[in-house]
């Protein structure tokens, strides 16, 4: 039996993404940093899917149909974050 080692932050410590995009079963998560040379913001993808049994579950792996999805929800979170760095030096 394989035993998960990896260590997440505490759900009370972890900042959630200053975004969230959904396009079909694909989602993007827009994660924002401060560093000291201004904000910058990254992106995860992953996609949703249903086992045998019916049981959601995430993965980080795509399918070639899923490119073309995948493709237009990573141009529409450079849209988003585009808006968000335009919104922070207006501010």
């Amino acid at each position: 039996m394989a035993t998960n080692t990896s260590k997440k932050p505490s759900t009370e410590s972890a900042k959630p993404p200053v975004a969230k995009l959904r396009l079909g079963l694909i989602n993007a998560s827009i994660w924002e940093r401060v560093t000291e040379n201004g904000n910058r913001h990254s992106v995860t993808f992953e996609r949703r899917y249903r086992d045998a049994n019916g049981e959601w579950h995430s993965t980080h792996s795509y399918d070639a149909g899923d490119l073309l999805t995948l493709a237009k929800l990573a141009d529409q979170a450079h849209t988003k974050i585009v808006e968000l760095q335009t919104t922070e030096a207006a501010a």
